[in-house]
């Protein structure tokens, strides 16, 4: 598993987020000015947060983006589920993956799914709240 910029992005965002949260809609150019992240590319991240509800946008003037819940409601895990699509170490044990003709025999998938458990619980197990009282 190797995390994308895009999710290690999306997390800083997030951070940044809930670092400004009394301050309203925080325009995207001053995130991606704090954070040394191209606007455009924030753009994609932003939209992708927002179409699926972990951020709240307004466009226009005055506009810019906020938390919609509190820091500690934000599982890391559910947004690099989001941002990566998934957190699997191996192919077969992705989210819809079609069953392997040698599971019954493999005599490494348990190993893999300990190993997918470990990783889903520790990152569903740290959130946004932690990341910013580091």
């Amino acid at each position: 598993m190797l995390i994308s910029t895009r999710g290690r992005y999306a997390l800083r965002v997030m951070t940044d987020l809930a670092e400004h949260n009394s301050e309203g809609y925080i325009p995207l150019k001053d995130i991606a000015g704090r954070q040394g992240i191209s606007q455009k590319y924030m753009e994609s991240i932003m939209t992708l947060l927002s179409k699926n509800n972990f951020v709240d946008g307004i466009h226009g003037r005055g506009g810019g983006y906020r938390l919609n819940r509190e820091p500690e409601e934000y599982r890391i895990g559910d947004i690099l589920r989001l941002t990566e699509g998934t957190l699997a170490p191996v192919a077969c044990l992705e989210c819809g993956a079609k069953p392997c003709d040698r599971e019954a025999e493999c005599r490494t998938l348990p190993m893999w799914s300990k190993l997918d458990a470990m990783i889903n619980e520790y990152l569903d197990g740290v959130t946004i709240a932690d990341l910013c009282r580091q």
